[in-house]
């Protein structure tokens, strides 16, 4: 038996033959070839294996750090994207669109998608009560993977890998037009604060059938606070709210 004094690092420890072969079967489902797997099987290996490794005397390092790593990586160039792909945005819209784009429910669906919850290395407990399906473990994992092929690539092989994933993600919000929902902000506001329900009213449409831009106007208290245009009455209410957020210096909100 080991004692304390001569366990072994996990980078002195070889990846037996069935997981390599696992993790090569996963490389190529994720179209991402790793120069050092090592890098690979951390990203995959909860803190709850890395725990009941100890009672083995072997020195397992969990995703967590790489976790925290790739969290910072994806925020990155999420952002770098977005200040390219909407230079019309404000940075409250960007704001919104990022957290929507990272947020949990995303993560944990590209990592499903990418089937890492079937390479996971899982301790007993997070096995028995279902980990490899857990939103938040493998929103972790897809981030801990992030900072993997970082740290093995660099910066533009976990670029890629991050557009190829998550480009369908963005063009839907896109196609949707998403906009942060400035008018369900403003009108908690006006009725917690002010006792009143902010008003619309469309000012004005220009342009032919299929390109109409619509012109609306915000009021509160027969007061005018905002005004707006897009290419449909909704999108103009939520730009002319998100304006009067602006223009009342409404605490806690991000333009």
């Amino acid at each position: 038996m080991l004692t304390k004094s001569n366990k072994k690092p996990i980078h002195d420890l070889p990846i037996d033959e069935f997981r390599a072969n696992r993790l090569e079967v996963l490389q190529k489902n994720i179209k991402c070839k790793f120069k050092n797997i090592l890098f690979l099987n951390q990203s995959l290996t909860h803190k709850s294996y890395a725990n009941e490794s100890k009672d083995r005397n072997l020195l397992i390092e969990d995703n967590e750090r790489l976790e925290f790593l790739g969290d910072a990586i994806l925020g990155y160039i999420i952002t770098d994207f977005f200040m390219g792909k909407f230079p019309n945005h404000t940075e409250g819209m960007l704001s919104k669109l990022r957290a929507h784009i990272v947020s949990e429910n995303i993560l944990a669906s590209i990592a499903g998608q990418n089937k890492l919850g079937d390479y996971l290395l899982l301790g007993k407990g997070e096995e028995n009560t279902g980990g490899r399906s857990k939103k938040s473990i493998l929103a972790n994992s897809l981030e801990a993977l992030l900072a993997g092929i970082y740290l093995d690539q660099g910066l533009e092989a976990v670029k890629k890998f991050i557009i190829r994933n998550f480009q369908p993600y963005i063009d839907e919000a896109d196609q949707n037009n998403f906009i942060p929902d400035f008018k369900t902000i403003l009108q908690e506001y006006s009725q917690g604060k002010l006792s009143c329900t902010p008003i619309y009213r469309v000012t004005g449409q220009n342009g032919l059938d299929h390109e109409k831009v619509f012109e609306v106007k915000l009021v509160i208290n027969k007061k005018t606070y905002g005004m707006g245009e897009g290419r449909s009455k909704k999108e103009a209410e939520q730009k002319a709210a998100h304006q009067a957020l602006k223009n009342m210096r409404v605490d806690g909100v991000n333009f």
